[in-house]
């Protein structure tokens, strides 16, 4: 009898609460902590509230179709096997790569945001030593075994949650003069969210941060990717969904309404975190030095995460056959290695970014991840839209479904609709645009891939299984 390892299958070692701190993992990092400032400095502060609670709206939609997806159907790299089903295999393909794309570039731009939390303490050293550092200890974290890094996962996990409510409930006395500020002046009240007009640039800076958004919001499908890999997905995955949702709003928004009050517009960037800039205003002694470090394993957090999704979508897609069987191979401990060094490329891309231009770069690296991660939630929306109208054509009742996502059409559609929406809002921002000149070609290049390498691949693995 042949063991899980030897057959190139996962195992299923994941239980609720690593599911729920894996998603919530892979979303309170970089996004939130360095994005929001970039967000607030272009649209506002209301502006920003206005964009994150579209953003809430949009992750609500995808997430109802994923659930309904992946409860039916858990599988490991999940959204690219359902397009491939529904869709069509191209497209499928395509997917996979897209968010492999997602993942890869966002360890970049994880690793960069580190550099800089370290040079909050070490002004002196470069960026990019902090990179390789960073690089060695997260490779390391998943190479050992999934438990391992689901268990790392949920205590780094557990660091951010307790942080971000500490956050809101320090930064909120703050507003309203129960904690002085640091330099004597009074507080702020609600002044600089009105300071410059509720949308000072007009509408059209929402409509191009939507990406940006998206990205920081980007990670709560990962228990679609890790559905595959968990006990009793039946019953883990709507919980995981649930509170993952309820979570996130309350995190963002309130967070989001902190800052917007406490950071006037034009000082916020993303050079520095925006939560480091409220904790200096804030007359709470070493607060800013221990938010960093906060914000330093929440970003390391969401490498982990990141690296964890990057390599079980190429193991993903060896085992679909559209890869070489090296891919799919897997070690004692159920860990994908070789998929999992491909996808540390990421970290590459991260040494170059932080060589060259760090801030400009940062910005860049993240809109062509936000495109990504966007355009695998459209290819779920307009999967699960075809999933449930071929269940009702094979005449299969409604019942079956553990998990069924709330008024059928309109969730799918609209989800379709907002997502192609956040990608024609990029045009319109010169500083994202190069997302659009690199991602659409790279989904011209998945396809023509596809179709190239679909026969070669097909035939090693037959000459592999005679």
């Amino acid at each position: 009898m042949q063991t899980e390892h030897e057959n190139g299958q996962l195992k299923r070692t994941m239980k609720t609460r690593h599911l729920i701190m894996l998603s919530l993992g892979g979303v309170i990092g970089t996004g939130l902590f360095f994005n929001t400032g970039y967000i607030i400095s272009t649209t506002g502060a209301a502006g920003t509230l206005l964009a994150y609670l579209i953003g809430a709206l949009v992750v609500w939609l995808v997430m109802q179709c994923l659930g309904e997806l992946s409860v039916a159907m858990p599988e490991t790299g999940a959204f690219h096997v359902y397009a491939a089903r529904y869709l069509g295999p191209a497209t499928g393909y395509t997917v996979a790569w897209l968010y492999w794309l997602t993942w890869t570039v966002a360890l970049g731009s994880s690793f960069t945001a580190a550099g800089f939390c370290m040079q909050y303490w070490f002004p002196q050293v470069p960026v990019w030593v902090w990179c390789v550092v960073f690089c060695v200890v997260i490779f390391a974290l998943n190479v050992i075994s999934t438990r391992f890094f689901a268990e790392g996962e949920f205590w780094f996990s557990l660091v951010k949650v307790i942080t971000i409510i500490a956050f809101i409930i320090l930064g909120g006395a703050a507003i309203f003069g129960f904690i002085p500020m640091q330099d004597g002046s009074p507080a702020p009240g609600l002044s600089n969210i009105t300071a410059e007009g509720w949308f000072p640039h007009g509408g059209l800076p929402i409509l191009m941060t939507m990406v940006a958004v998206n990205f920081a919001f980007s990670g709560t499908e990962l228990i679609g990717i890790a559905a595959g890999e968990t006990e009793n997905p039946h019953k883990v995955i709507p919980v995981a969904i649930r509170t993952t949702i309820a979570r996130l709003i309350i995190f963002f928004i309130g967070t989001l309404f902190v800052l917007a009050a406490l950071i006037p517009m034009q000082q916020a960037g993303v050079e520095k975190s925006p939560f480091v800039l409220v904790f200096e205003k804030v007359g709470i002694p070493y607060a800013a030095d221990i938010f960093n470090f906060v914000i330093l394993t929440a970003i390391l957090s969401a490498a982990n995460s990141g690296l964890y999704a990057s390599g079980r979508m190429l193991w993903s897609l060896s085992n679909e056959k559209t890869l070489p069987r090296c891919f799919a191979r897997v070690n004692k401990n159920g860990v994908p290695l070789t998929a999992l060094s491909v996808s540390m490329l990421g970290g590459v891309l991260a040494l170059f970014s932080s060589v060259v231009a760090p801030d400009t770069v940062f910005v860049a690296l993240s809109a062509i991840s936000g495109f990504a991660v966007v355009a695998v939630w459209i290819s779920i929306c307009a999967s699960h839209f075809v999933f449930r109208r071929r269940h009702v054509q094979a005449g299969l009742p409604l019942s079956d479904l553990h998990y069924r996502a709330p008024w059928y059409p309109l969730v799918p559609v609209l989800g379709f609709i907002l997502c192609v929406v956040a990608c024609v809002g990029l045009w319109f921002d010169p500083s994202q645009r190069i997302a659009l000149y690199c991602g659409l070609p790279f989904v011209a290049l998945c396809y023509g891939a596809y179709y190239l390498t679909r026969n070669l691949t097909t035939q090693e693995h037959q000459h592999v299984a005679e």
